[in-house]
């Protein structure tokens, strides 16, 4: 299983980011998706998840209404489109699954917000 997360970087507060998880080594149309987030000196929380199909979706409290968690499976791929970011925002990003072969996580991707 490898996931490979791009898209952070430093962005103004208000502003927006896509991020994109490349999957592979797996079935992607069978398995749920998730997006997490670890800021400094804080617990890695999750973010926004998926289902295998995209027909329901779940997100934290704090992103509600601002970010987007979508997925292609004909491109095993999961995005996650944050708008409006905040300072708060500021994180690395990792892309999850939980497979049949396990827990897998992406390297991560950094996401600054400041101005």
């Amino acid at each position: 299983v490898q996931l490979v997360e791009s898209g952070g970087g430093l962005v103004q507060p208000g502003g927006s980011l896509r991020l994109s998880c490349a999957a592979s080594g797996f079935t992607f149309s069978s398995y749920a998706m998730s997006w997490y987030r670890q800021a400094p000196g804080k617990e890695r929380e999750l973010v926004a998840g998926i289902t295998n199909t995209g027909s329901n979706t779940n997100y934290a409290n704090s992103v509600k209404g601002r970010f987007t968690i979508s997925r292609d499976n004909a491109k095993n791929t999961v995005y996650l489109q944050m708008n409006s970011l905040e300072r708060e925002d500021t994180a690395v990003y990792y892309c999850y699954s939980y497979t049949y072969y396990g827990a897998s996580w992406g390297q991560g991707t950094q996401v600054t917000v400041s101005s």
